[in-house]
């Protein structure tokens, strides 16, 4: 039987690896920019902004819904989203700690 390894470090990590790997493909990105700008809870209008089958474009939504950086409803055949500000802003802070933790020596040292 195969370990998930990913359970060995700290929740925190885990929690920022996760939402990282949802926000990496770029259709993930300009779904959040889309969801941003109109502030609202978006439906099918998504799939109109993207080169992208209504497939795909839900599967890139689930994605981000799995990861917690939008919520949504789904009403038949309806889905609607919106992006969990509580989520995105806890992320970003905790990726702003992260990113201050990896402050470049102040005497460099060679390295390959």
């Amino acid at each position: 039987m195969a370990f998930n390894k990913k359970n060995i470090f700290p929740d925190s990590e885990q929690r920022i690896a996760a939402i990282a790997k949802a926000l990496s493909h770029p259709a993930r990105i300009v779904i959040l920019r889309e969801l941003a700008q109109r502030n609202t809870c978006v439906c099918g209008e998504i799939v109109e902004v993207l080169p992208l089958s209504q497939a795909t474009v839900s599967q890139h939504l689930k994605e981000l819904k799995q990861a917690g950086v939008i919520s949504g409803t789904v009403d038949g055949t309806k889905s609607c989203y919106c992006i969990d500000w509580q989520v995105f802003d806890d992320y970003r802070t905790s990726v702003i700690n992260f990113l201050n933790e990896l402050q470049k020596p102040v005497e460099l040292i060679e390295c390959c």
